[in-house]
C-alpha cells in the first residue's frame, strides 16, 4: 500500500470517527480480525457448559471468532458504543419495593437493536460517499460476533470482572454495535490495562452468585439467563434470589465503582418506557396476551413471550410480602394453559402459606 493510500485511509478513519458521533455513538474505535485469544476463552466457558441452553453460542462453529468466516472479506471491524442511562433510572426505587417489579434498565427503552443498527446503516452510508461502494455488514446482538472482546481491541475499554466491558470515563451503561468492512483502515491501541484491581463488589453482590470467578461467568446461575434465555422452569434453589427482578439484572453494574462515571443518555429512544419503569407486580401478572404484546411493542421483552412472561412474575409474587391481593392474582392462573407458569404459581402460592 502506497503512503498516499496510507494517508487517505487515516483521514478517512478520524472521519468515521467524527461521523459516528454526529449520529449518536460516544465514542468509535477500529480493530482488525484477530480473535485467537477470545477463542481460546471461549472454548473454555463452552466445554465447561457454562452457557446452559445458549445452543447459539456454539452452532456456528468459529464465524463467532473468526469474523472473516462470517463475511468473507472482512478485514476491518468498526465498533461504536452508545450510552443508554437515563437522567433518573431509580434502581433502588425499584429494587427495594417487593411489590413492584425490577426490569433491566436496558430493556425499559425501545429495542435497542433496531436504532443502533441503522445508525450504523447510516456511518455506512457515508463512508461509501467517501470511497465509493465497499463490502460492509452492521451487527448488534444480531450474529455470532464477539462485541465485547472486538470493542477491548478497538480500545474502548476492558472486560471487567462481571464480563461485561468497562470504559474508564463512561462505566458501563452502553450498548455496542459492530460494522465489519472490507476497508484497510489503520487499527487503534487495544486497551490492555485492567483497571479492576483488587475489586471484588460484582462478584460479592451477585444474588446467584454466577459471577464464580474474576472474569467467569456461569451464565446457568445469571439472573438474566434464568429470566431470558432459559426455556423450562427456573430451578427452584434460584427462585427465593431472583426477588421481583422479572427480567434480567443490573446488579453488578449498580455495584461498580466506575459508573460513578457513567453518563447520562441524550437518546429520546432510551428514555424508559414509563408503564415499565417499576411497576406494580400484580398489575403485569393480570395482563392479557394481547396487553402483553401491545404494552411492550418495540421493547426487547417481547422475545420472551407471553407464558416467560407471566412465569417469571409469579416467582417475584411468591417472592413477595404476602397479602389477600397477591394470593388471589396467583390462584387466577393455577389453571392457566401452560405448564410453565402454572409450576410456577404453584411455587408462589407455598411461599405464601
Amino acid at each position: 500500500m502506497t503512503a498516499h493510500i496510507e494517508a487517505n485511509f487515516a483521514e478517512l478513519a478520524l472521519q468515521i470517527k467524527s461521523w459516528g458521533k454526529e449520529l449518536g455513538f460516544q465514542e468509535i474505535g477500529i480493530t482488525n480480525t484477530d480473535l485467537s485469544i477470545a477463542e481460546s476463552r471461549l472454548n473454555q466457558w463452552l466445554a465447561k457448559g457454562y452457557h446452559g441452553e445458549m445452543d447459539y453460542m456454539q452452532r456456528h462453529g468459529t464465524k463467532r471468532t473468526r469474523p472473516e468466516e462470517l463475511l468473507p472479506g472482512t478485514l476491518r471491524i468498526i465498533v461504536g458504543r452508545m450510552d443508554y442511562l437515563p437522567a433518573d433510572p431509580e434502581f433502588k426505587e425499584a429494587l427495594q419495593n417487593s411489590n413492584k417489579a425490577f426490569i433491566s434498565r436496558y430493556a425499559q427503552d425501545k429495542d435497542y437493536h433496531k436504532l443502533i443498527r441503522k445508525r450504523l446503516q447510516e456511518l455506512a452510508k457515508r463512508i461509501e460517499q467517501e470511497t465509493g461502494q465497499f463490502q460492509y455488514r452492521a451487527f448488534v446482538d444480531s450474529a455470532p460476533v464477539l462485541e465485547k472482546p472486538l470493542a477491548q481491541k478497538a480500545g474502548l475499554g476492558w472486560i471487567g470482572k462481571h464480563t461485561n466491558l468497562i470504559n474508564p470515563k463512561a462505566g458501563s451503561w452502553f450498548f455496542l454495535g459492530s460494522l465489519y468492512t472490507d476497508l484497510p483502515l489503520p487499527i487503534d491501541e487495544p486497551f490492555s490495562k485492567n483497571h479492576c484491581g483488587s475489586c471484588s463488589a460484582c462478584i460479592d453482590i451477585c444474588p446467584t452468585q454466577a459471577i464464580i470467578g474474576p472474569h467467569q461467568l456461569d451464565a446457568r446461575r445469571c439472573i438474566s439467563y434464568l429470566t431470558i434465555e432459559l426455556k423450562g422452569p427456573i430451578p427452584e434453589e434460584f427462585r427465593k434470589m431472583i426477588g421481583n427482578r422479572i427480567y434480567g439484572c443490573d446488579d453488578c453494574q449498580l455495584i461498580c465503582p466506575w459508573n460513578k462515571f457513567a453518563k447520562t443518555s441524550k437518546e429520546i429512544s432510551f428514555q424508559a418506557n414509563r408503564g415499565l419503569k417499576h411497576p406494580d407486580l400484580i398489575e403485569l401478572f393480570n395482563w392479557s396476551e394481547q396487553a402483553f404484546f401491545k404494552k411492550t411493542e418495540g421493547s426487547a421483552i417481547r422475545r420472551i413471550g407471553y407464558e416467560k412472561w407471566l412465569s417469571n412474575i409469579a416467582i417475584a409474587l411468591g417472592n413477595a410480602p404476602t397479602s389477600p391481593e397477591i394470593i388471589n392474582a396467583l390462584k387466577a392462573k393455577l389453571n392457566f394453559t401452560s405448564e410453565l407458569v402454572k409450576e410456577h404459581v404453584e411455587w408462589a402460592l407455598k411461599q405464601h402459606n
